[in-house]
């Protein structure tokens, strides 16, 4: 029977991946992999039929070994993927089994696809980034440039979510990595560095309006894997990756304890007691996080991922606005779903590609855009959840609200 194995499978992406490969077909078998067991077993308790529970540790790659052998595909779903992104990789491939992940962050992406030799040799397909952003992004970005535009110049990405039940602490420290370390961009037809706090980085805040999230919402410049692999399979002259964490003010909060250094690991004499600053700031930045969505009465989770790709048809301006949004859900949905797919074409076997690579070097776009549809069916969504929007502005400014079946002209 295929076995497919979660892990992380209790996560705010987790969970919503093992109940999207649950309520399909591809696999048999659909195992909850978790440090949290009690929370597994729950969990596969409620997903139904043929969905089971394995304690795992990631940081034991003798544990994460004997909990994916034997498995068709393996869905790596815990972060940070700085930490746990190679070691579980390695097992994979030492298991023989195909990979997925989620993973977002810049170094962890490089380090894996340095294990592309590896993963060749031993039989492994290991699809990485396969969540929102990066994932549907690229595969949205490599459909534009193979069906809708013959040159394309750009591809600018744009996210925003918040409002998740959880913010739990792996996010946080993530979200200090992003705000502390050089930044990519592909601009003017060549890979350049920023940095968040500087003025190369602050140059790219912006603005932009997001379906269900809101009109001219600040957005940042995002360490993300799209502006170094992309301009790998997809010719044009720039990529840039743009979001935010809603609301804004906790957002900024954030941003303020990273340039005060409070990020750091380092601990400090406080009063005669060891104080780790970044203990210390992700506990208060959760504690923030709770009052400002109460006083801000900020509602449901919702969340926002867009994608633009301009350049020319038939010799004239064109651009494509891709987006997805949610009333309801965020990052969990926005990330889970996608990954779940990724897996199921995995399990497939329409990804036939061998060794470590991003989604626009090894999924067909159509392929994954044609689960978008039956995945969503499967989801049970309502009105909160619109699927992919699609406008066209011509060389006119004139937009037009297309759908898949008019896409090629």
């Amino acid at each position: 029977m295929a076995k497919v194995v979660v892990l992380g499978g209790c996560g705010a992406v987790g969970r919503h991946a093992v109940r999207t490969l649950a309520a399909h077909e591809a696999f048999d078998r659909v195992v909850v992999g978790d440090l949290d067991a009690a929370a597994a077993e729950k969990l596969a308790a409620e997903s139904g039929a043929g969905v089971e529970a394995v304690r795992v540790d990631v940081g034991d790659e003798t544990a994460v070994r004997a909990a994916i052998r034997g498995a068709r595909v393996v869905l790596n779903c815990t972060g940070p993927f700085y930490r746990f992104g190679v070691p579980v990789l390695r097992a994979a491939i030492a298991e023989r089994v195909d990979y997925v992940d989620v993973c977002d962050d810049v170094d962890a992406t490089l380090a894996q696809l340095g294990l592309d030799g590896e993963a060749r040799a031993a039989g492994v397909s290991a699809l990485i980034g396969m969540g929102n952003s990066p994932g549907v992004t690229n595969l949205l970005a490599k459909f534009a440039a193979e069906q809708l535009l013959d040159e394309v110049d750009a591809v600018d990405i744009y996210h925003a979510h918040g409002g998740e039940p959880i913010e739990g602490a792996g996010v946080i420290a993530h979200r200090f990595h992003c705000m502390t370390m050089e930044i990519p961009m592909f601009l003017g037809g060549e890979l350049r560095h920023v940095r968040f706090f500087e003025a190369d980085g602050m140059a790219l805040r912006t603005t932009v309006d997001l379906p269900r999230v809101g009109q001219a919402v600040p957005v940042y410049p995002y360490p993300h894997p799209e502006q170094i692999t992309l301009p790998r399979h997809v010719k044009l002259r720039r990529v840039t990756n743009r979001g935010t964490v809603l609301p804004d003010e906790y957002y900024r909060l954030t941003t303020e304890m990273a340039r005060l250094g409070l990020h750091s690991p380092e601990p400090l004499e406080v009063g005669g007691s060891r104080v780790v600053p970044h203990d210390f700031a992700v506990a208060w930045l959760q504690r923030e996080r709770e009052r400002i969505l109460r006083e801000t009465s900020f509602g449901s989770q919702r969340g926002c991922m867009k994608v633009v790709a301009a350049g020319t048809r038939h010799g004239k301006p064109r651009r494509y606005e891709f987006s997805m949004s949610s009333s309801d859900q965020a990052l969990g949905e926005g990330t889970g779903i996608p990954a779940a797919m990724g897996a199921i074409l995995m399990g497939q076997g329409r990804i036939e590609r061998k060794g470590v690579f991003p989604p626009e070097a090894g999924v067909a776009p159509l392929d994954f855009l044609g689960l978008v549809q039956p995945i969503l069916a499967l989801a049970g969504r309502g009105k909160s959840f619109d699927g992919i929007a699609i406008d066209k502005i011509d060389e006119n400014g004139t937009v037009e609200r297309i759908a898949m079946a008019g896409l090629g002209g």
